[in-house]
């Protein structure tokens, strides 16, 4: 679906990958609805957004707020007439801590946001861009939603029901004017640790592998704008992310393998 002149919502607008799809998908010509949390990044976003300001509004929304996310598309369409597109960005790391000292509050927390914030999202959306000329759906998954990554069980395992509940979508809405599109993102430059509140476990120990060079959230957002221009099924963001898909396809347990080598240094002993 090409963007220009259409109307999309981007949750987790204030920040990162966000805020870097919500700046280009207005310098494409497109309206965006951004959602976040967190009113003080909407606001910095919408400063960014300069003389496209008025292409773009803003919504205070909690997405594990079910009655919040189903109120959310009349409030766009109010707007702007229509919504064209959803892209499901918002999400959360959860602590660097093994399954058994991971609290079941955190374990909800990042289920909620990571999966179910998703799922309202496009449930409340989907009769709207069903009745839409064209429209798109793009669900942001993970390199861990496909590789096993230590102290991030859970995070995985979410993003993972993302990566199926994506594909599934995908096969619903065969035929239909409505294509989806799943991404996985490897490792990008974002404050996602610190806007998850988790900045006190991230604690690197000595001898550890060097930090990854990470991709610039404009970067990855043009690569996956690129990627709902084209309806692709998936998009792998990031070398590391192309890198690790083709391992894990040849050899899952070599390449989680690799991954924990990568990071051990993280978890506590």
């Amino acid at each position: 679906m090409k963007v220009r002149n259409k109307v999309v919502v981007v949750t987790g607008g204030g920040n990162g990958i966000g805020r870097g799809l919500v700046l280009g998908l207005l310098s494409k010509g497109a309206s965006v609805a951004a959602v976040d949390i967190d009113a003080s990044a909407l606001e910095e976003t919408l400063a960014l957004s300069g003389r496209d300001r008025d292409r773009l509004s803003t919504y205070i929304v909690n997405i594990t707020d079910r009655d919040a996310v189903d109120a959310l598309p009349a409030q766009v369409i109010a707007r702007f007439g229509a919504v064209d597109g959803i892209i499901n960005n918002a999400g959360i790391i959860q602590p660097f801590v093994r399954l058994q000292d991971l609290e079941y509050a955190a374990i909800d927390r990042v289920m909620n946001v990571n999966l179910f914030g998703t799922l309202y999202m496009t449930k409340a959306f989907l009769p709207h861009l069903l009745a839409r000329p064209e429209a798109h759906i793009t669900n942001i998954s993970s390199m861990g939603g496909f590789l096993p990554v230590p102290g991030q069980t859970i995070y995985g395992a979410a993003k993972a029901a993302v990566k199926l509940l994506t594909e599934g979508l995908n096969s619903e809405l065969l035929g239909t004017n409505v294509k989806v599109t799943v991404v996985f993102p490897g490792a990008i430059g974002t404050n996602i640790a610190v806007n998850s509140g988790v900045m006190d476990t991230l604690q690197v120990k000595e001898g550890a592998a060097p930090v990854p060079k990470m991709l610039a959230p404009g970067t990855a957002a043009q690569i996956i704008l690129d990627g709902i221009e084209n309806d692709a099924y998936r998009v792998l963001v990031g070398p590391d992310a192309r890198l690790m898909d083709a391992i894990y396809r040849l050899h899952p347990q070599r390449a989680a393998r690799f991954i924990y080598d990568q990071m051990r240094a993280l978890l506590p002993k």
